[in-house]
């Protein structure tokens, strides 16, 4: 088997996490040849804008393999994202390559970028009239700059064509993730996420900022752990007696301070939470409908589907046939007109 070859873009000025979480991805990914033996799936490459050292946002040297005057035939190109990509030269001489790929014989399949690396194709004219992500930080002047792209500001990576975009540094892993199921199927896909100890394989559609997260960040009291734990254990009993005793209050002050806060009850919260994660459930492959129903805490299949379509305005089955369609790339671009959420997090801190 021949390894497919995966080039990464670096700069001065380069977001290091940005490489080198999809570069370990990448490298990490093995095939079993026709004899049984594991081969690498990918040939890794870093090429820089010249055959110099370059240096990361971080302060680490990196020494390039190869630079855009002698750069390799691509199956696959990622761009890392970082202030170095929007300094003009750097920009000019890296979008002034990508056009000279894009086309002819060394015509590379894929093209991707992690976090602000989005900027880099935006710039040569490759995104016009695309739909695209970037770090949500980003986004608005992102949309400002280039108003031909069709910009998400919320969804992990996308796919439109041959062209990906990702959210920021850690998104990039979720990125590569999708691309070597996409080459390879789930199974190598999983073993590289259990290899590099990632709690979970993303898709795409998912939102930038979870609600877990976003728990933890409007919480200032004891209940900024709450959500994290909760998250964990979505079997166990999530009643309010169970979750005001973790919280050391008494079931009455526990509901009145989190709906002050959160402006929910901790049984919609706590519903929420549990449909976020049976959504991740979903939109992999495998479990039953009754068994994500039980791995989330319903109590049955019959109370899950019906909490699910009040919750999403469609049932589990229609939900996942969505995600069966197409590949995992392709899967964060249609998707599903739901009902929103219920719980308003800004509804008493105002919004960002």
């Amino acid at each position: 088997m021949t390894p497919k070859r995966i080039g990464f873009f670096g700069f001065d000025g380069f977001m290091a996490l940005d490489l080198i979480g999809p570069m370990e991805a990448f490298a990490a990914t093995v095939i079993d040849d026709n004899q049984g033996a594991p081969q690498p799936a990918y040939e890794v490459v870093l090429i820089g804008v010249t055959s110099r050292p370059f240096t990361a946002e971080c302060g680490i040297v990196f020494q390039p393999q190869k630079s855009l005057s002698n750069a390799p035939a691509l199956d696959t190109l990622v761009i890392p994202g970082g202030s170095g990509l929007r300094a003009p030269a750097t920009s000019t001489a890296i979008s002034a390559w990508l056009a000279s790929r894009v086309k002819g014989a060394n015509t590379i399949r894929r093209i991707a970028s992690v976090c602000t690396g989005t900027y880099g194709l935006a710039a040569a004219g490759l995104l016009d009239g695309r739909n695209v992500t970037t770090h949500w930080r980003f986004a608005a002047d992102l949309a400002a700059k280039y108003t031909k792209l069709k910009v998400n500001p919320n969804a992990l990576f996308l796919k439109d064509g041959p062209f990906y975009t990702s959210a920021g540094v850690t998104a990039g892993i979720d990125l590569a993730l999708a691309m070597i199921e996409e080459d390879y199927g789930p199974a190598p896909a999983l073993a590289v996420a259990r290899e590099l100890v990632v709690y979970l394989k993303r898709p795409g559609g998912q939102e930038q900022y979870s609600e877990p997260l976003q728990f933890q960040t409007e919480s200032t009291d004891q209940f900024a752990d709450l959500a994290a734990w909760m998250v964990s254990h979505l079997q166990k009993d999530l009643s309010v007696e169970a979750l005001a005793a973790r919280a050391c209050l008494s079931p009455r002050q526990f509901t009145r301070r989190f709906k002050h806060s959160f402006g929910a009850t901790p049984a919609t919260f706590v519903e929420d939470l549990r449909l976020a994660e049976a959504r991740r459930h979903l939109s992999a492959h495998g479990a039953s409908i009754d068994a994500i129903a039980t791995s989330v805490g319903f109590n049955s299949a019959d109370a899950f589907r019906r909490a699910f379509e009040r919750r999403f305005g469609v049932n589990p089955t229609t939900y996942r046939r969505c995600f069966d369609a197409g590949n995992a790339g392709s899967r964060a671009n249609r998707p599903l007109q739901m009902k929103p959420n219920k719980v308003n997090f800004n509804q008493k801190r105002g919004s960002r």
